[in-house]
């Protein structure tokens, strides 16, 4: 898609977004029986014993509205019928850049007030601030300026229950982040192959995204061999390894907000591990198909975790059938995490353990505690899917420890130890009579 299409497709759909969020406005003031809402971008936060800050991270429930994510001490009022406000911070600053005044696609559905001074704003606040509730994370300063209602949880709840359910314009930001994302997975297969290392793989990934560690979404996971083992891993060594031979990269992108969320693993030569790749693909692939509105997202990590289980046998990896190996609970210590999360304005986004809008508790079942969505799938929401297999020297000195030891062949797992571990994500659009699998329509096996 050409920059220009894009800019069309956006402009086209923006006004019915905010169209719907001003609907969605109206019934959580109506539940809380207040006026409206007063939306803090949010501000900068100091290192401590420091006069430099900390990398600005947008209030989500602000970057919904608009696609205003680097600029801090903005303010937006909606009370779902009025036009919107923008109280948009233009300081007169020579040490930082300074933002243009809006005039972007978007600029036209709000009126636009330009702030000079962060700490005089109150002035363009509802002078009767007993009628609306401050949505954001700076309590002190919503004391301050006189808020007795903050976050309310009927209007929280509310809220991030329905961002679940995406419009037009927020697909079309979301199918932008995955183009940008996969440029990123590709730049960083090169770098593998070429046998650099994880830091320059990851320079490598940021060039072609034409983004920074702190514009990402979230701190890329760029692991070689052992590394791989590591879910959460974010060290980057900067020296290549003597032999690299497996490469996990579970990096993301952004776009107006919205987050992409990929990972894919490589294999240096052919054998069991590449084997064990081309394996996860399927159980992906297999987990995107069964995503259907009606369908319980707990069913589909059920199904990957027999799918892994299946895979342990058919290599040879467990000693046991499937239903059998699921009963231990084996599989657990080679596929300890979900199937994946909601994906939007957040890597992992809200309300994906309640089962209504009122925020009824809905938690992870006691036997996948680290699952991160139980609701039930519904069209116009969008998840990732990344099934995994590892082996973790911890959890696998805990199942040596254990009386299941005995059912698992061990010259294989330890053959299998230096390769770290496979993860495969994909994102996918759920639409009412099919899937949209957005990382693979983009070309990214």
């Amino acid at each position: 898609m050409s920059v220009q299409t894009l800019q069309v497709k956006l402009a086209q759909t923006y006004p019915q977004h905010i169209s719907e969020l001003q609907s969605r406005t109206r019934e959580a003031i109506q539940r809380e029986s207040i006026e409206g809402l007063i939306i803090h971008s949010g501000q900068g936060k100091r290192l401590f014993l420091d006069d430099n800050h900390y990398p600005f991270k947008v209030n989500p429930q602000f970057k919904a509205w608009l696609p205003v994510i680097d600029n801090p001490n903005c303010w937006l009022i909606v009370n779902g019928v009025d036009k919107p406000k923008l109280v948009f911070y233009r300081p007169k600053d020579f040490w930082h850049k300074v933002p243009d005044e809006p005039n972007d696609f978007w600029a036209q559905q709000f009126d636009i007030v330009l702030l000079t001074q962060a700490d005089a704003v109150e002035k363009h606040l509802p002078f009767d601030k007993s009628k609306y509730a401050y949505i954001g994370e700076y309590i002190e300063v919503a004391k301050a300026l006189g808020f007795e209602l903050v976050n309310p949880d009927r209007v929280m709840h509310y809220l991030h229950y329905q961002r679940a359910y995406k419009t037009d314009y927020e697909l079309v930001c979301m199918r932008e982040a995955n183009r940008i994302a996969v440029n990123g997975h590709r730049a960083a297969k090169i770098a593998f192959e070429q046998g650099l290392s994880e830091f320059d793989i990851n320079l490598a990934y940021l060039r072609a995204v034409r983004q920074s560690d702190n514009q990402v979404p979230y701190n890329n996971i760029v692991a070689l061999n052992e590394n791989a083992s590591i879910l959460h891993y974010t060290n980057v060594e900067t020296e290549a390894p003597t032999q690299s031979r497996s490469f996990l990269i579970d990096a993301g992108a952004n776009f107006n907000g919205f987050a992409a969320d990929i990972t894919r693993t490589y294999a240096r030569e052919n054998g069991v591990f590449a084997d064990l790749i081309e394996s996860m693909h399927k159980i992906t692939q297999q987990c995107v198909n069964e995503l259907k509105p009606g369908v319980s997202y707990a069913q589909i990590h059920s199904s990957a975790y027999q799918q892994v289980a299946a895979l342990l046998c058919d290599t040879g990896i467990v000693n046991l059938n499937a239903n059998d190996m699921l009963e231990t609970g084996i599989v657990n210590t080679f596929y300890p995490h979900g199937i994946g999360h909601f994906l939007g304005l957040q890597v992992h986004d809200v309300a994906g353990h309640v089962s209504d809008d009122r925020g009824t508790p809905s938690p992870a079942p006691d036997a996948h505690p680290f699952l991160r969505n139980t609701r039930t799938i519904e069209a116009r929401q969008v998840f990732t899917i990344e099934p995994g297999l590892y082996f973790i020297n911890s959890l696998l000195a805990d199942l040596k420890s254990s009386e299941q030891s005995k059912y698992i062949n061990w010259n294989i797992v330890d053959s299998l130890r230096p390769f770290g571990g496979i993860r495969i994500e994909d994102n996918v659009i759920v639409h009412r009579d099919k899937n949209e699998n957005m990382t693979r329509e983009l070309n990214l096996n």
